[in-house]
């Protein structure tokens, strides 16, 4: 079938098939390279609200505890504000009140809490669990769909690594009166010094990124395979104007010199290899014509002899 098709249609044929893999090759390697710039984005913006909410719960242990330590026996009510971590969710939630941040997600999860409300989950329990069983394991990163949504998570283990952090969590008994009063003496004790008792997680949304991604994939694509449409069209004409028409015009010419039916020779101004097959047929015409004008100048001296 191919060898039955004209010349400008191989053309055609190979340069659509050309542009075709180009077109492939190009999506697939940008594909690649937009995802990973995905990742990376999504990475460095979950691990810069991570060292943030670090940077809050040193602050918070460093500064604001030691100055509220003293209250803890004589206030009525527990202050939170002396839990780095309780310091830091309230920060994230303040952050989350921002358009820009209201799908992202913080907490630092405990499979025995003080506060119910840092109770983990199944798949924070699952997280934590890992770090209990690799505990030089320091960071874990992935992404995980909820509700029809994609997120990009980091987690990092909460250690007990300060034993002053056992007089809240070890017994009932040694915790301050107002913790007992505010949150009672079932949840958040029985902790070990070294112990890995839960994870910091932070969640952030990774669809949006990725449509956006997307987006610029298909404009990329669509602006090169735009670009590769208008050079196909414009190469297409440049064959047509100096490989195929000449060439059909020569072999319209051929047939009529092949018939006697002129006398004129085949015209290519161009110096290209059109024109040195014009001029090699032209040379052609003329050594033919010198033939036939030999032929004809002997037939007649042959019937004269045979008359003799």
């Amino acid at each position: 079938m191919f060898n039955n098709l004209q010349l400008n249609a191989k053309l055609n044929l190979l340069l659509a098939i050309m542009f075709s893999l180009i077109v492939l090759v190009v999506g697939s390697f940008l594909a690649q390279i937009l995802s990973t710039n995905a990742k990376n984005t999504v990475t460095d913006r979950a691990s810069l609200l991570m060292e943030t909410m670090l940077s809050v719960r040193e602050y918070t242990s460093e500064q604001v505890k030691p100055e509220l330590a003293s209250r803890l026996e004589t206030e009525d009510r527990f202050l939170p504000e002396t839990v780095p971590g309780y310091s830091a969710r309230e920060v994230f939630e303040n952050l989350r009140t921002r358009p820009a941040y209201q799908n992202f997600f913080y907490k630092e999860a405990a499979i025995n809490p003080t506060n119910l409300r840092d109770k983990a989950d199944r798949f924070e329990t699952k997280i934590i669990e890992e770090f209990r069983k690799n505990p030089k394991n320091q960071q874990t990163a992935n992404f995980r769909e909820v509700s029809n949504q994609e997120f990009f998570y980091i987690a990092r283990p909460i250690k007990v690594s300060q034993e002053s952090c056992l007089q809240c969590h070890s017994d009932p008994a040694l915790a301050p009166r107002s913790q007992i009063a505010t949150y009672g003496d079932e949840h958040g004790f029985g902790w070990k010094l070294n112990e890995i008792v839960g994870a910091q997680i932070i969640s952030i949304p990774a669809s949006d990124i990725f449509s956006f991604i997307r987006g610029l994939q298909i404009q990329v694509i669509g602006s090169i395979s735009a670009f590769l449409i208008v050079a196909g069209i414009i190469i297409d004409i440049f064959l047509r104007k100096t490989i195929t028409k000449p060439l059909r015009s020569m072999s319209q010419w051929a047939k009529q010199v092949s018939t006697a039916n002129t006398k004129e020779e085949f015209v290519h101004k161009a110096n290209d290899e059109i024109g040195i097959l014009a001029a090699s047929v032209n040379r052609m015409k003329v050594s033919l014509e010198m033939a036939m004008n030999m032929l004809d100048s002997q037939t007649p001296k042959k019937s004269d002899d045979r008359k003799s």
